[in-house]
């Protein structure tokens, strides 16, 4: 038998629609392989790894027993495992986040110091982050031309799996197996089935049934209209490139519109590829005068501000991992608007709890508002928590079933329980600050910045 090549799988746990499988099987038997990285594992919450242990136990099934699991850090792991078995070629998927392009940058030295070929094939996007440029050749930071030159630029059409595929194996690392059934077992929250077989069902039942409304209903967080796919797409369980493809020819809103949700997911990844100093910091720095988390942070992060629909929100996040995402922007812009707090100690916050926590998507989405990320995001708008639950959860259900404090108030009186002679019989706190105080101060705080940055650029012309 000729020697095998080493695929070595990160956020493309998946079997089919897979370029990097493709290219490894030409060259002969694959031996597929995934490190638990302490680097990357560490610092995820208890919620993602539990999420990644159930992936990881699906892809096993996939690859029919085939998946070697081992630990610790890659520079070191992968060079060692392909002089073990003797392979010739390590191939990947190409990764643009600046931790995992750092790593692979290592990697891919050490292997070439022992003659071993690193092969990189595909990305985890239909467009892989920096190919879509402007005219004078740089990455877009406005959505809107990011949109139109993403559709222009297009994308292949989904890979075909290898068929036969030989498929080899190499012992797994037993502690890196008990690691994985620690975390199952540790997970505070149920999840969904994982696997590409749970995330393909979950796909057709979305557009068999969901995806005609879902123009109308996505923004509504008591239905279930949205997809439910980012934690698949987050791993690569799923490859947005096939769901793309089976939305060719579509051109009814709410496919239009879910196309365009997976360019923002797209534009985000691109954005961070050409700026990887905006994952934890402001893409477009205005240096507002922020406050430091207090104790109305630890009520925000519980689910306890008063406001409705910002705690149903919250406590969504801690129950399920998940957070819908009209309700993400709200919460969101309470945290920065309303309690003045910067915008990564929330990023953090949605990260340590989420399933489907996408570093780029998660960073640039809570910049967006902020009104320190990509243009199109004006400082000055200031979600109302209160107008925003009347609007989207009109008739309340979504704030009864997440908070049973105010299970007995009808109809949209849920979102104003002060308003009701028994608003707060069932112990629902009072609100920890007045928004309307609250947003007159962020304006005039976010004003400040801009006159101070406007005075500065004048005495520096």
């Amino acid at each position: 038998m000729s020697r095998p090549s080493l695929l070595w799988l990160r956020r493309d746990l998946r079997r089919s629609d897979h370029p990097a499988l493709v290219a490894a099987a030409a060259s002969g038997p694959v031996l597929p392989v995934f490190v638990l990285d302490p680097e990357f594992l560490d610092p995820a919450g208890p919620v993602r790894r539990g999420w990644l242990a159930a992936t990881l136990r699906a892809l096993e099934a996939s690859y029919d027993g085939h998946l070697c699991l081992l630990r610790g850090d890659p520079r070191t792991v992968i060079p060692a495992l392909a002089l073990e078995v003797g392979a010739r070629e390590v191939h990947t998927s190409v990764e643009t986040e600046p931790g995992g392009a750092a790593r692979d940058a290592a990697v891919r030295a050490a292997l070439e110091a022992i003659g071993v070929a690193w092969v990189g094939t595909g990305s985890p996007y239909a467009v892989t982050p920096g190919r879509v440029r402007n005219a004078a050749g740089d990455g877009y930071r406005v959505f809107t031309p990011f949109l139109r030159a993403w559709r222009t630029h297009g994308w292949s059409d989904p890979a075909v799996e290898p068929d036969p595929l030989a498929l080899t194996d190499a012992p797994s690392d037993a502690s890196a197996w008990d690691a994985v059934d620690a975390a199952l077992a540790a997970c505070p929250i149920e999840l969904p089935p994982a696997g590409q077989e749970a995330a393909l069902a979950r796909w057709e039942e979305f557009r068999s049934r969901e995806l005609a409304h879902y123009d109308e209903r996505r923004d509504l967080p008591a239905l279930d209209g949205t997809s439910r796919l980012s934690a698949y797409l987050k791993f690569g369980v799923l490859h947005p490139r096939t769901l793309l493809a089976d939305l060719a020819g579509r051109q009814g809103d709410g496919a239009q519109r879910f196309i365009t949700e997976l360019a923002w997911r797209e534009f985000y990844a691109d954005v961070l590829h050409h700026h990887p100093g905006s994952l934890a910091s402001d893409l477009n720095p205005l240096e507002v005068a922020y406050d430091e988390p207090d104790a109305r942070f630890e009520a925000w992060r519980e689910g306890r501000t008063g406001y409705p629909i910002v705690d149903a929100g919250m406590r969504q996040l801690l129950a399920s991992g998940w957070i819908h995402n009209r309700v993400r922007m709200i919460t969101a812009s309470f945290l920065t608007k309303d309690l003045h707090v910067w915008w990564p100690h929330g990023a953090e916050h949605f990260l340590a709890h989420l399933i489907d926590g996408d570093l780029a998507s998660n960073s640039h989405g809570w910049q967006w508002v902020a009104g320190t990320g990509t243009d199109a995001a004006p400082y000055y708008r200031v979600f109302n928590p209160i107008s925003q639950g009347e609007r989207f959860d009109p008739d309340g259900v979504y704030v009864r079933r997440w908070i049973p404090e105010l299970a007995h108030l009808a109809g949209a009186a849920a979102h104003r329980p002060w308003q009701v002679p028994d608003g707060y019989a069932h112990g629902y706190p009072v609100r920890i600050v007045d928004h309307a105080a609250e947003r007159v101060e962020a304006l005039a705080r976010y004003e400040r910045a801009r006159l101070s940055r406007s005075d500065h650029a004048r005495r520096h012309l």
